[in-house]
């Protein structure tokens, strides 16, 4: 029996057939065939049914984020989701500063947040094998309970007069000229399963990494890199109120350098292993990466296996595309949080990702709502092309090694630790946003620089690890970089001050206003309409774009 085999027999709810059963997932994905895809979402030329909703958004976890801001805001909303809408026990790691987007917008009060806090630490620290060590505060040091939060936001959800369907997974849908009509399956009391339909005019997918619109959408692409994530919470750890954020305690080794993080839980310590690879099919599979965590572990905590008192296992893996944020190909859908791909390809979590981007999202759509601005074009700005985000694959690649590339097992420590000691020298204000993944055009600029000069022997041995193309393409991001830094910096004013115009009452779903008009428009003259659809429109794009260059050049920190 392996020590993984031995220790997850001993947690409840049989995590060893999980880890197998998500294994036998990645097996897919390193497979030389392409991965399986479905047409669950199709394009009709007719005129569908009458829309009954707004906006129906299939994925709660993350989605009762948008969809509690939306239905606040008066709009008809619908949430679908496969199971329970309940949070995990496992915390999620955020900075306090980061939360309070959740108070500003009324969907939790103070009381409530702080409720929602169930950890709070310092320092956390990073360190790396045979380098540097150092600690900062309040980055990444509160654990949320997502149980509470996601009870509290559903109830805000549900008294703003939003609709949620548990037990009710996602089968298809057809996109119409004015509206989506969705298919979805329902358990009943029965236990037998039935079938209906949600008519909106928007679809928004929150189902996450492996939507079977987003792997309809990429057309069973492989992904372009992977993080494999391991770990478990535990008690009997020797007593250690820190967490560490990014730790090494080894060379490489299976072709992969193996990170570490442990942040204090409420019920114990919870410690993960991840690392960045390819979806090469000589890659180790998950189980395999477990036994080496937990053979590592006693190195990692100082503790003896047999001194833990296992509660949970944690595991997965989460793919990542270059070509993110998803861009759709349909009118009246957006995808977000995970399924979007908008998060850095070094996180491997998308609730500070939904978090930062929530109250534009928020605004976004419902500008788009208001304006009727839903076709593909208009939606595929709510989720921009970002530099911020494109030039952390290099880095990402940096951390990586090719399955049959050689080079010198330090080589990764080496870099990472030249350039966080340049960062920590450089100071918060360069060190913090980066590690909240948050890259800026100033702060990236200098710590190059300075790694340049100080450590060039790391940099050329890193040109032949991440290859000249890559180099290349990460020119380019860098450049457009700074070009949005210097955007996000014009003080540009609104091309229209008529906000009030810009506005449908939410008494009643503007959904139900389009049917009633012959082609849809409202009530108004021809000059009239034509007028105001136009200023519209273009308010709509221009705040876009100016979102675009703001959470694109790091701005938004």
């Amino acid at each position: 029996m392996s020590l993984t085999e031995e220790i997850l027999s001993q947690i409840p709810g049989n995590p060893l057939e999980g880890l197998r059963r998500v294994d036998r997932l990645w097996d897919s994905y390193k497979s030389t065939a392409p991965l399986p895809i479905s047409e669950v979402v199709t394009v009709s030329p007719d005129l569908g049914e009458a829309i009954a909703w707004d906006a129906v958004i299939c994925g709660g976890t993350l989605g009762i984020m948008l969809g509690a801001a939306l239905a606040q805001k008066g709009w008809k909303v619908a949430l679908i989701e496969r199971g329970r809408l309940r949070g995990r026990d496992q915390e999620w790691n955020i900075s306090r500063r980061e939360l309070h987007v959740l108070t500003e917008m009324g969907l939790l009060t103070n009381e409530e947040l702080e409720e929602a806090i169930a950890t709070e630490f310092n320092p956390v620290q990073i360190r790396f094998h045979a380098g540097v060590s150092l600690a900062v505060r309040d980055v990444l040091n509160v654990g949320v309970d997502p149980v509470y939060l996601l009870e509290r936001l559903k109830q805000r959800f549900l008294e703003a007069g939003g609709h949620l369907l548990e037990n009710t997974a996602f089968e298809g849908a057809i996109v119409h000229p004015n509206g989506v009509k969705v298919t979805v399956t329902a358990q009943n009391s029965s236990q037998d399963l039935e079938q209906s339909t949600l008519t909106a005019r928007l679809l928004i997918d929150a189902m996450g990494h492996f939507s079977p619109i987003v792997r309809q959408i990429r057309g069973g692409k492989k992904p372009d890199a992977v993080c494999l994530v391991v770990g478990t919470c535990a008690t009997g750890f020797p007593v250690n109120e820190t967490g560490d954020l990014f730790a090494s305690i080894t060379p490489l080794q299976n072709q992969c350098q193996y990170f570490w993080e442990a942040f204090p839980a409420r019920d114990g310590r919870t410690t993960y292993l991840f690392t960045y690879l390819d979806a090469h099919p000589d890659r180790p599979s998950l189980e395999q990466i477990f036994e080496d965590y937990l053979t590592l572990l006693p190195q990692y905590q100082s503790v003896d296996l047999a001194e833990l008192q296992f509660k949970r296992a944690l595991f997965g893996f989460f793919p990542c595309y270059r070509d993110s944020p998803l861009q759709s190909p349909w009118d009246r859908f957006l995808a977000i949080g995970d399924s979007s791909g908008a998060q850095s390809p070094l996180s491997f979590g998308g609730f500070g990702a939904m978090i930062r981007h929530l109250q534009r999202l928020t605004t976004g759509v419902d500008a788009a709502l208001n304006g009727d601005q839903l076709d593909r074009s208009s939606l595929n700005l709510l989720q921009p092309y970002q530099p911020s985000l494109s030039v952390t694959w290099l880095f990402q690649k940096a951390m990586s090694v090719r399955s049959n590339q050689a080079i010198d097992p330090n080589q990764i420590n080496g870099l990472l630790s030249a350039v966080f000691q340049e960062m920590q020298q450089l100071g918060d204000p360069v060190l913090k946003p980066f590690l909240q993944d948050v890259v800026q055009f100033p702060a990236l600029l200098q710590t190059l620089m300075q790694v340049g000069i100080k450590h060039p022997a790391i940099v050329l041995k890193i040109i032949p690890q991440v290859g000249i193309p890559a180099l290349l393409d990460w020119t380019g991001h860098f450049a457009n970089l700074g070009l949005y830094h210097l955007l996000s910096s014009l003080p540009l004013k609104n091309l229209t001050s008529k906000e009030k115009d810009l506005k449908v009452p939410p008494t009643r779903s503007a959904g139900a206003e389009k049917i009633d008009g012959e082609l849809g428009g409202r009530v108004g003259s021809q000059e009239e309409q034509g007028g105001r659809v136009g200023s519209e429109s273009w308010q709509y794009r221009f705040d876009r774009w100016r979102d675009a260059w703001k959470f694109g050049s790091g701005r938004d920190y």
